[in-house]
């Protein structure tokens, strides 16, 4: 009985929270697209892998809560039927295109990040995940590339208003320009380190951490476009 209000309270949660981090997410991107569902299906499925490595192998914690945790809360944040119900959706609507990017961003990035959280959860108290924090990195160096991403996603987001192009354009864009500052920030720093013998793992904390940096510093630059464009219009 006390495992069922548990999963009863950590639902309602998890349930909440989702609603809310959805909302944001279309609040900022726009419903051209299920963002919302996607990005909390993907930071849900990262949450699920490393919770459970940390609760099964660090920490031990009570059937009880990790019941509460895994199957209230994160089963009721994530949700599979609301990503078939939206990708139906893009099909009847006639957005072929749409629907298998979100199938496949679905499919590739929930798997992703799940591996990652478990990766992330066997290795988080292990001081080999991070061993080049302690070389000295490039800070100076790093700030400018990221402040660079930054500056050019303001005007990529003013080209791509101004061409008025469509939300798979600008998502693409977006994308790709993610990915080649994640992949070339990660293969430069690695160079930076060739004297020191870095282990997948600790070459996957250096690909996260750039994956994440550069994702806040793309979406920072896409909104303050976004923000100088509607300044412009309403002039």
């Amino acid at each position: 009985m006390q495992q069922l209000i548990g999963i009863a309270l950590a639902g309602s949660v998890g349930a909440v929270t989702r609603f809310l981090v959805a909302s944001g997410i279309y609040a900022v991107l726009g419903r051209d697209f299920p963002h919302g569902t996607l990005v909390v299906n993907v930071s849900g499925c990262f949450l699920m892998g490393f919770l459970t490595e940390l609760m099964l192998q660090r920490f031990a914690l009570a059937v009880d809560y990790r019941a509460a945790i895994l199957v209230g809360f994160l089963g009721a944040y994530t949700t599979f039927s609301t990503f078939s119900l939206e990708t139906i959706y893009l099909f009847e609507a006639g957005n072929v295109i749409k629907a298998f990017l979100n199938i496949f961003l679905s499919i590739v990035l929930c798997l992703t990040a799940c591996w990652m959280g478990l990766v992330w959860g066997r290795t988080v108290f292990n001081n080999e995940l991070y061993p080049w924090l302690d070389r000295g990195l490039p800070y100076i160096e790093q700030t400018v590339s990221f402040v660079s991403v930054f500056l050019l996603s303001i005007l990529a987001e003013l080209l791509l208003q101004r061409l008025q192009v469509s939300a798979e354009i600008r998502s693409t864009v977006f994308i790709v320009l993610l990915g080649v500052l994640t992949i070339a920030s990660t293969l430069w720093l690695t160079f930076k380190l060739s004297d020191m013998r870095i282990e997948f793992q600790g070459l996957l904390s250096i690909f996260a951490i750039n994956a994440l940096l550069g994702a806040a510093m793309v979406w920072l630059g896409s909104s303050v476009g976004n923000w100088l464009w509607q300044l412009k219009l309403s002039q």
